[in-house]
């Protein structure tokens, strides 16, 4: 059923053919047709750029220039992506969006991922290994030259502070429901409050609080440190000021072994590398990145940990008091549970960053309808390179700078990622890209000081 045989752990799907995960955009995929063609005929040629434009001639590989399609540097991304032979072919390639055509320098497909040889495929029992820097910095480099206007859609979004309110009164008038029509912790009812409502308020929350972190919801630091606090007391348990200073160094060392600790360590690899693993894995993820940090890299306790920790106590306990049942507080200790679980709106913590279909780009984006729920965290790459730029103004960014983005591939269905990452044989926790870590003795050189994007925004001081 839905492509997928008796043993799925050995199945091999296109992804693109049945519409799921794995889905390059439409253009790309016929630009990608064309150029088979043309490699194919090496010797048909277009005639002029009208009969180019309306289909009549094949295009060879020589006829990718700056004045038609593409750059001499974009052939020769092409050409790797086009090494894959027949996977190449059906699901990346290369695209010059408008802009870089009338603008050749001003072109995103530098940064267009390598395809990865199938046969063999990646070695499943380690992760990727690169020595280039991760994609972000450069691009973002290249943005801002490209357009000046990104740094008015930096600052702060207000919007977030009402709708995390309203999404933690939500959680505490449902918690009360659930108390008052005194549902059991482990009947249907109860369950499927938790899943459908709680888990997809506590996700809501979860993302509230990455907004926060990079000091996105208030103008001054410590505003958006107490609200963090605040907003956290539905999670049940104290996440935020712990999660503050991880994040942060996912974004400056994304990639680095030790330091990044987004990163699955040797150990899950090795023990979760079946169709079981993984299911075990997406299933029970939101205890992995809550235990992992801490057999990687131990965080200092502030005065911030203190606070974020004795308030939540306080809370939990106020809850348990007021009601004399534990029933509340289950709910929302379940409802985060869910949240990091097979939830459809979890799929982004997998999405974001595992590699699909043998495709090595280290940061995926989803432009799909959940991201209503979820700040607009499906627009990764997006975010990654301008973590400044708070969520409603991410859509714009990609409309502002098309040619750096649209030339990416990108998921369709965060579901269907999940799906494809238990069942499909093209990712699992091997699919990371690793380098070796130096963010733990390097200390913010010049150069990023003077980065206008900033991983977090600062306090403005006269």
């Amino acid at each position: 059923m839905l492509g997928f045989d008796s043993t799925p752990r050995s199945v091999s799907l296109d992804w693109s053919y049945f519409g799921g995960a794995e889905e390059l955009p439409p253009w790309l995929r016929k630009v990608a047709k064309r150029t088979v063609a043309a490699i194919a005929s090496p010797h048909q040629q277009s005639t002029s750029s009208d009969q180019s434009e309306a289909g009549s001639s094949s295009l060879d590989s020589s006829s990718f220039s700056g004045s038609t399609l593409a750059s001499d540097d974009e052939q020769d991304e092409v050409n790797d992506l086009l090494s894959s032979s027949d996977a190449a072919s059906s699901s990346s390639s290369l695209r010059a969006s408008p802009a870089s055509l009338a603008h050749p320098t001003l072109d995103g497909t530098p940064w267009l991922p390598k395809v990865l040889a199938q046969d063999p495929s990646q070695d499943q029992n380690d992760f990727l290994w690169l020595l280039t820097e991760e994609p972000h910095r450069s691009r973002r480099q290249a943005i801002m030259k490209a357009h000046p206007e990104v740094k008015t859609l930096m600052g702060r979004e207000p919007l977030t502070k009402w709708i995390s309110l309203g999404v933690v009164l939500v959680q505490l008038a449902t918690a009360y429901a659930t108390w008052k029509l005194e549902w059991h912790p482990l009947s249907w009812r109860f369950l499927a409050a938790a899943y459908a409502i709680g888990g997809t308020a506590n996700q809501n929350i979860f993302l509230a609080i990455h907004e926060i972190t990079h000091n996105l919801a208030f103008r001054g630091i410590k505003a958006n440190k107490l609200w963090a606090i605040l907003v956290n007391s539905v999670i049940g348990v104290p996440y935020a000021m712990m999660f503050k200073q991880y994040h942060i160094e996912h974004h400056k060392y994304l990639g680095e072994d030790g330091v990044d600790t987004d990163l699955p360590t040797r150990l899950e690899l090795m023990c979760l590398k079946n169709v079981l693993g993984k299911a075990f894995f997406a299933t029970f993820q939101i205890f992995f990145y809550a235990f992992r940090p801490g057999f990687i890299k131990t965080q200092r306790l502030t005065v911030w940990h203190l606070l974020n920790i004795s308030y939540q106590i306080l809370f939990n306990a106020a809850l348990v008091y007021y009601f004399s049942s534990w029933t509340p507080l289950l709910y929302l200790v379940f409802s985060s549970f869910f949240a990091g679980s097979l939830h459809p709106c979890a799929a982004h913590f997998i999405a974001e960053h595992y590699l699909f279909g043998g495709i090595a780009q280290e940061t995926w984006s989803y432009y799909g309808p959940l991201n209503i729920l979820a700040y607009n965290v499906g627009y990764h790459n997006e975010h990654h390179d301008f973590p400044s730029i708070p969520w409603t103004r991410l859509p714009a960014l990609r409309a502002m700078a098309p040619e750096f983005y649209d030339c990416l591939p990108c998921h369709t269905s965060w579901p269907m990622v999940t799906v494809q990452f238990i069942l499909g044989t093209d990712s699992g926790l091997f699919a990371r890209i690793k380098r070796v870590g130096k963010g733990v003795a390097r200390e913010m050189g010049e150069e990023d000081k003077g980065d206008v994007q900033g991983h977090e925004l600062k306090e403005k001081t006269q």
